[in-house]
């Protein structure tokens, strides 16, 4: 299994929260990518890669960045001897291929043929969400059939549907729907689905037919990734397994949430 990092992103909501901060504390973290943020001891991304430390038959490590902040992913991943580096060579919000783009650029680039782990950069998991039991879930399903993927969620309450990608799914796991950013009552479900996804080997080649598809459409079709995943979820097995919590890093106040947090916890 490999596993990819987005980070190409230009958190533009973060970087505005942080310049329009008043208090000025955090105007240090101005132009700082969300996989590089310090979240505790550590810069986000590299919680991850502590974690992924532990596991034998992780085959190696992608983080894909933009030409903006690429020379800052050189300085921080010149510690890991595992993780390779790719960029999109995009340098604005504007000009950005979309993060299902820069999972196809990757596994274009890098010929991955193999099970695929997407992280998105700025999610971090609650302390009793492991690495080992997510994966040992992942292999679970692939037991019963070799094509799935895994897909995860949260419980979210009702007024916070239409902030996210929900998942429907039925009595034995299978990923039934996903519906991006809707109204509380357009749907049951309230299976909130971050960006983190065990894609099966099998899927990888639907990334480019996904993109081709949309190659006309507005960058927002194909930007989020829970569109790739409601068009997988129609053509091969997609299942899904529920963690108890996450942490988004979307603006400034998400992101002192979570640092606190982190800064409490024996890491």
């Amino acid at each position: 299994m490999k596993v990819l990092i987005l980070g190409a992103g230009y958190g533009t909501r973060l970087e505005k929260d942080l310049k329009n901060d008043a208090t000025g504390k955090y105007h240090h973290l101005i132009g700082v990518p969300k996989p590089l943020l310090p979240i505790g001891q550590y810069p986000l991304a590299t919680h991850w890669l502590k974690d992924l430390a532990d596991i034998k038959h992780i085959g190696g490590v992608y983080v894909v960045t933009n030409a903006l902040n690429h020379s800052a992913f050189e300085a921080w991943a010149s510690e890991w001897e595992n993780v390779q580096l790719l960029c999109d060579g995009t340098t604005s919000n504007e000009t950005r291929i979309g993060a299902v783009g820069c999972i196809n650029l990757v596994v274009k680039h890098f010929n991955i043929q193999e099970d695929l782990l997407v992280i998105a950069g700025d999610t971090l998991f609650f302390h009793d969400v492991t690495l080992v039991d997510l994966i040992q879930a992942f292999q679970t399903f692939q037991h019963k059939d070799d094509k799935a993927s895994m897909v995860v969620y949260v419980n979210c309450k009702d007024e916070e549907v239409h902030k996210y990608g929900i998942l429907e799914v039925d009595e034995s796991s299978r990923v039934t729907g996903f519906l991006e950013k809707p109204q509380s009552g357009e749907t049951t479900s309230r299976k909130e689905c971050p960006c983190f996804y065990f894609l099966s080997s099998h899927s990888l080649s639907l990334l480019s037919e996904f993109l081709e598809e949309r190659k006309d459409q507005p960058l927002k079709a194909r930007d989020a990734t829970g569109n790739f995943i409601a068009f997988l979820s129609e053509r091969k097995p997609v299942y899904a397994t529920q963690i108890s919590g996450r942490y988004d890093v979307g603006g400034l106040q998400s992101y002192i949430i979570c640092n606190e947090h982190f800064q409490h916890e024996k890491l």
